[in-house]
C-alpha cells in the first residue's frame, strides 16, 4: 500500500456517495423524481457539471493514491502519518454523523432545489443546532480528505467542493425562506449555518 489512510478515506467516500445514489433512487421509486439529483432549475443543473466530476475525483484520487505510484500532481505535498490517521478518525465520526442526519431528514431529504417540492421543515435532532449539518459534515469530510491526501489535485477538488457547498447552502436558504416563510426565518435566526450558535 502506498497510502493506507488515503485508501480507507477513498472507500468511505465511495460508500458515502453510493448511499446518496441509493437515497436518490429510493426517492425516485417513491415519488417519480430522484431527489433532485438533476434538479429542474437551470443553475442547479449547471452546477452539477462541475460538482459531479469533483465528487468522482474525491473518490478516485484517494483510492488511486492508496494503491498506485502517481505523478507529482497527485502526490502529497507533505506527509504526516499522525495527521493522516487523526484526520481519518475524524472522517469516520463525520460519516457516522451523516448517516444519522440522513435518517433524521427522512422523506424531506433532497440534493438540490426544486421549486415544486413542498417538503416538511426538519428542525429537530442535529437540525436543532445547525441549518445544514449534512453540508457541514460533508465539508469536514472533504477537509479530512485534503489532510490525508494533500496533493495539488486533491486540494483543487477540495476547494471546488467547499465553495459549491457554501453557495448551495445559501441558495437553499433563500428557497426555504420562500417556502416556509417566517417559520424558517425564525429558525435560521436561532441556528448556525455550519457551526452551532451558543
Amino acid at each position: 500500500m502506498h497510502n493506507l489512510p488515503a485508501l480507507i478515506i477513498g472507500c468511505i467516500m465511495a460508500f458515502y456517495w453510493a448511499r446518496v445514489l441509493r437515497l436518490a433512487l429510493k426517492e425516485k421509486r417513491r415519488t417519480g423524481r430522484a431527489a433532485n439529483l438533476l434538479p429542474p432549475e437551470p443553475l442547479g443543473r449547471a452546477l452539477r457539471l462541475i460538482w459531479f466530476p469533483a465528487i468522482f475525483l474525491w473518490i478516485i484520487l484517494p483510492l488511486a493514491a492508496g494503491i498506485l505510484q502517481l505523478p507529482w500532481v497527485f502526490q502529497p505535498l507533505y506527509t504526516s502519518a499522525v495527521l493522516a490517521w487523526s484526520a481519518l478518525a475524524v472522517a469516520i465520526v463525520a460519516f457516522i454523523a451523516t448517516l444519522i442526519c440522513w435518517k433524521k431528514m427522512g422523506k424531506s431529504w433532497r440534493m438540490g432545489i426544486n421549486p415544486d417540492d413542498k417538503t416538511q421543515l426538519v428542525i429537530s435532532g442535529p437540525y436543532a443546532y445547525l441549518r445544514h449539518p449534512i453540508y457541514a459534515l460533508s465539508s469536514l469530510l472533504m477537509i479530512c480528505t485534503m489532510l490525508i491526501l494533500p496533493s495539488p489535485a486533491m486540494l483543487v477538488v477540495g476547494f471546488i467542493h467547499l465553495f459549491l457547498l457554501q453557495w448551495e447552502a445559501r441558495r437553499e436558504e433563500k428557497y426555504l425562506t420562500a417556502l416556509h416563510g417566517p417559520t424558517y426565518a425564525d429558525y435560521a435566526a436561532k441556528t448556525g449555518r455550519f457551526v452551532p450558535r451558543f
